[in-house]
C-alpha cells in the first residue's frame, strides 16, 4: 500500500466509522479501486480503528472518567452499587462479551470469507433496510438510564454482527436500540461507548499479532492512516450527535441500499472481483 493510499483510507475510516454505513465495508470497497487494487485487510482496518476510537475517548472523556470512577467506587462499596454510572460500566462490560467471544471463534472467517464483496454488498442493503424499519417503528422514548441487563445483552449481540463488513458497528447497535424503543441519541451514545473496549482490544490485538508478519501492514503508512482517522472522526462524531437529535436515519438508509446495489452491479458485470 502506498503512503497516499493509506492516508486516503484513514480519511475514509474516520469519515465512516461512526455513521451507520460500515467503515469496514467502505475500506474493503474503496481498496479495490485504488492503484494497488488490494483489500486493505482486516488487520489494517482494526488497527486504524484505534484512531477513531481514540476520538470517542476524547469526545466523551468526562463521561468515560465518571463511569470508570464510579464503577470502581461501587465495586469497593464507596457508593451504592445501583449508581447509574456504575451500572453503565457493568452494562458496557456485559455488552462487550459477545463480540470478544465471536471475534475469537470466527477470526479466520473475519479475515477471509466475511470480506467477500458479495457478502459486504448484501449486508449493506439488508441492514440498511433494517435500520430504516427500526427508525420508523421504534418508539424512541427510552433513555440510557433505562438500560437493563437484557437490553445491554441485545446491544452487545447487535454490535457483534459488525464483525461482518457491511453491517456497521454503530448501525447494528443503533438499530437494536431503536427496535427496543430507545431515543436515537441514547442508542448512538451507548453504541459509541460500547465500542471502546471491543475496538481497542481488536486493534491492539491485531497490532501485536501482525507486528512480525511480513506484508500484513507497514508501520509508517498504518500510523499515518490511524492519525488521519482520529482527526476526521472527531468532527464526524460532533456532526452525527447533532444530526440525529433533529433528523431521521433515512439518508443513511438510502445511501447504504444504493451503495450495496452498485457493488452488486459491478460484481455482476466483472468490474469488481469479489
Amino acid at each position: 500500500m502506498h503512503f497516499l493510499e493509506a492516508i486516503f483510507l484513514g480519511f475514509i475510516q474516520g469519515l465512516t466509522e461512526f455513521l451507520p454505513i460500515s467503515s469496514s465495508a467502505h475500506l474493503r470497497i474503496v481498496g479495490a479501486f485504488l492503484p494497488s487494487a488490494e483489500d486493505p485487510g482486516a488487520a489494517f482496518t482494526a488497527i486504524t480503528q484505534i484512531g477513531t476510537e481514540a476520538a470517542v475517548v476524547v469526545f466523551f472523556w468526562r463521561d468515560i472518567v465518571r463511569i470508570i470512577g464510579n464503577w470502581f467506587k461501587a465495586l469497593f462499596g464507596r457508593i451504592p452499587r445501583n449508581d447509574p454510572d456504575a451500572k453503565m460500566g457493568w452494562f458496557i462490560i456485559l455488552g462487550s462479551i459477545p463480540i470478544v467471544v465471536l471475534g475469537l471463534l470466527f477470526q479466520d472467517q473475519i479475515e477471509t470469507t466475511f470480506r467477500s464483496l458479495w457478502l459486504v454488498a448484501g449486508m449493506l442493503i439488508f441492514f440498511g433496510v433494517l435500520l430504516g424499519i427500526a427508525d420508523h417503528v421504534g418508539a424512541k422514548k427510552r433513555k440510557l438510564d433505562e438500560l437493563t441487563i437484557g437490553s445491554a445483552s441485545i446491544f452487545g449481540g447487535a454490535q457483534a454482527l459488525a464483525l461482518i463488513p457491511g453491517v456497521s458497528r454503530s448501525g447494528g447497535t443503533i438499530t437494536a436500540g431503536l427496535f427496543m424503543g430507545f431515543e436515537r441519541a441514547a442508542a448512538a451514545r451507548y453504541a459509541f461507548l460500547l465500542a471502546i473496549p471491543a475496538v481497542f482490544g481488536s486493534g491492539f490485538y491485531q497490532l501485536f499479532k501482525s507486528w512480525d508478519e511480513p506484508g500484513v501492514f507497514t508501520l509508517g503508512e498504518t500510523a499515518a492512516a490511524t492519525g488521519v482517522a482520529f482527526v476526521v472522526a472527531l468532527g464526524v462524531i460532533a456532526f452525527f450527535m447533532s444530526w440525529i437529535s433533529k433528523h431521521s436515519f433515512l439518508p443513511f438508509v438510502v445511501y447504504r441500499v444504493a451503495l450495496g446495489s452498485l457493488v452488486l452491479v459491478l460484481l455482476s458485470t466483472g468490474v469488481l472481483q469479489p
